[in-house]
């Protein structure tokens, strides 16, 4: 009988500076600690849209089979935030290897640039439509290739009772989302239609301006299956 095992391979509070000295921001973003936890907003005008936007990623290459576990708390709308994950570059190369094109903040730079990356969008108040219909969405790149939808149960900003618990499990081709213990989304990914079923890669946080919010308790779980009898 197959049982599955997880080990904690990463953890980090973001709760000061220290804690993230090895990250790496594309784009521009304010970075503080106020209330002991990561918080981020946009440095440059949300007028400049997408130019506005940035991803600030965790240095560390996970492999194929995690579970991301952080807490967030949305501060001020409107906005989106989204963890990228399993990302790598096209052939397999490191995210910040050398030969891959620059890198910013703008969404094209992620879906059609030259990486491969799952990414789960949670709290989507961005543009109107957004913010009249709240769902997650868990999209694949290359491409712009929306794979599942959920219904999102946190409310507005003015309602929300922080902070909020993500998890993201990724094992083998099955990816599966859940808020406070909430399953919102859950797919299998059949590694045809939208190429192979992605392995190891970085995991980074990003956000759409003119989004603040905060982060903390950030753990990266290793699953394996443990065969007894």
């Amino acid at each position: 009988m197959s049982q599955e095992k997880r080990t904690l391979i990463y953890e980090n509070k973001l709760a000061s500076i220290e804690d993230i000295q090895d990250f790496k921001l594309e784009g521009k973003a304010k970075i503080t600690f106020p209330n002991g936890r990561l918080r981020m907003e946009n440095a440059l005008d949300e007028s400049l849209e997408q130019m506005a936007n940035y991803v600030f990623w965790c240095p560390e290459e996970f492999p194929g089979d995690i579970q991301v576990e952080w807490d967030f708390w949305p501060i001020k709308e409107p906005g989106l935030s989204m963890m990228f994950f399993a990302a790598a570059g096209k052939y397999g190369e490191d995210l910040f290897a050398t030969n891959l094109n620059e890198r910013s903040g703008q969404y094209a730079h992620y879906t059609h640039g030259d990486i491969n990356t799952l990414h789960i969008s949670y709290f989507r108040r961005r543009y109107p439509d957004e913010r009249g219909f709240h769902t997650c969405n868990l999209r694949k790149s290359y491409g712009f290739h929306l794979v599942a939808q959920g219904a999102d149960p946190i409310p507005n900003v003015e309602d929300c009772i922080s902070p909020y618990h993500m998890v993201l499990r990724k094992q083998g081709a099955k990816v599966r989302f859940a808020i406070n213990e909430l399953p919102i989304l859950e797919w299998e990914d059949d590694g045809t239609e939208f190429g192979h079923v992605l392995g190891s890669g970085k995991i980074g946080l990003r956000q759409m301006a003119p989004l603040i919010a905060e982060y903390a308790n950030l753990q990266v779980y290793r699953l394996d299956e443990d065969e007894t009898t």
